[in-house]
């Protein structure tokens, strides 16, 4: 049994219940993240859902969605919305939501240690569906931020502290930097008030404080400087400065208040 489908298909039920009663025009308000509107977050998450599915479902499919998209210059909008018939609003949510709750029960029994194809390199069904999680998370995030409503994480997020602790090497990697020498210790409090650590314990290389900022950071959903994380030495600092979890080229965090919850 993948857990980790379940804490997917609980992310997406909080995405949903935010936008389930909104108007067809709140969807068009532009995000803090690159005027995004919400339609386009939906559509965004709606698309790479389905390309997800194809990576268990169907390998030829998934190869020929790749090729297209490549084809198409990489150009994530206008074709995002073309691949999705043009949806919008209400319309849009119901597709994005149907396909998660499709997702949820395929797969929750399938090996976890399977490994299938992505955009980049082949990852496993556990962390291929911890990164949908945290993709839903953090795209949820501008999502949140627009109306203005505090979201209320639980210790699902776990999933995404996990994933943000296991991508510091890739970090330096992915921007041709040399790896600090010493992984810091990273030591933060679930929601619930659980305290999670990883790494050997330091109290001169650490991070710490609330799993929320810290999910936050390595998201590039907030800078550093706007949560409550405790930073302690050199490769702690390097880290926060610059962590990315997600995959792709190097991309630099938001400058320090640039996102926030609207007022």
């Amino acid at each position: 049994m993948l857990s980790e489908a379940a804490d997917f298909r609980a992310e997406c039920d909080a995405l949903y219940a935010l936008l389930q009663d909104r108007d067809d025009a709140d969807f068009e308000r532009a995000t803090q993240f690159k005027d995004w509107t919400v339609n386009d977050v939906i559509a965004h998450l709606h698309m790479w859902n389905h390309a997800v599915n194809l990576s268990v479902t169907d390998e030829a499919a998934f190869d020929a969605f790749v090729q297209a998209f490549q084809d198409a210059g990489r150009q994530h909008f206008p074709y995002t919305h073309e691949w999705s018939g043009g949806l919008k609003g209400q319309a849009l949510l119901a597709a994005w939501y149907g396909l998660c709750s499709d997702m949820e029960p395929l797969w929750r029994d399938l090996d976890p240690e399977r490994r299938v194809k992505w955009v980049g390199p082949p990852m496993t069904v556990r962390m291929s569906m911890i990164a949908r999680q945290m993709e839903t998370w953090s795209h949820g995030q501008e999502v949140f931020d627009v109306f203005g409503v505090a979201r209320q994480d639980d210790d699902r997020i776990r999933n995404i502290a996990e994933l943000g602790v296991r991508t510091f090497g890739y970090t330096f990697a992915n921007r041709g930097i040399e790896r600090p020498a010493v992984k810091p210790f990273v030591r933060l409090t679930a929601p619930s008030g659980a305290v999670w650590a990883w790494n050997e314990a330091s109290d001169t290389d650490c991070v710490a404080g609330p799993a929320t900022d810290f999910c936050q950071v390595v998201t590039q959903t907030r800078n550093v400087a706007d949560v409550g994380l405790e930073v302690r030495g050199d490769a702690a600092a390097r880290w926060m400065a610059i962590a990315q979890c997600f995959a792709g080229g190097p991309n630099d965090p938001p400058p320090p208040g640039a996102r926030h919850a609207a007022s």
